[in-house]
C-alpha cells in the first residue's frame, strides 16, 4: 500500500485531502504543522509528501527542503491557497524556478482528486528521472 504524508495547518484540508487519498488506496499520515511533519516522516516510510506553503512556524519550503535533504528522491506536491499581494500568481508560480523544486509539483487549492492523482503520478516521474550530474 502507499503512504502518503500530508501536511497542512488547517485539519479540515488535511482531512480532506486524507479521505480522498485512502479512497484511492493510500494509507496517509497527517500532520498540522510543519514539525509534527518531520517526525511522522522521521518515524516511517512515505511515497509522497502533500505539503502547504504557507503555515506559521515552519513554512512548505522549508519543510520541502528538510524532506529532500532526508530523501531526495521523495515525490513532492505543493499546494497553497494564497496570492501573492493583489495578483493573480501565487508562491506556487514561483515555487519551480526555485533551485532545487524544479521537481515539485504545484497545486493550486482548493485541490480537486483527479488533479492530485495527476500530480501524484507526474511527481513520481519527475523524481525517477536520472539527475543531470550523474
Amino acid at each position: 500500500m502507499q503512504r502518503a504524508l500530508i501536511i497542512d495547518d488547517q485539519p479540515p484540508v488535511g482531512k480532506a485531502i486524507s479521505m480522498a487519498l485512502e479512497s484511492e488506496g493510500f494509507e496517509t499520515v497527517v500532520a498540522n504543522s510543519g514539525s509534527v511533519g518531520l517526525t511522522k516522516f522521521s518515524d516511517g516510510r512515505f511515497d509522497v509528501a502533500i505539503v502547504d506553503i504557507y503555515m506559521p512556524g515552519m513554512d512548505g519550503v522549508k519543510i520541502i527542503r528538510a524532506l529532500r535533504k532526508c530523501d531526495p528522491k521523495l515525490p513532492i506536491i505543493a499546494m497553497s491557497g494564497m496570492r501573492l499581494n493583489e495578483t493573480k500568481r501565487t508562491a506556487l508560480d514561483l515555487l519551480p524556478s526555485a533551485a532545487g523544486f524544479s521537481d515539485v509539483i504545484c497545486l493550486q487549492k482548493p485541490i480537486r482528486i483527479a488533479a492530485l492523482k495527476e500530480a501524484i503520478q507526474k511527481a513520481k516521474s519527475l523524481v525517477a528521472l536520472p539527475s543531470a550530474s550523474t
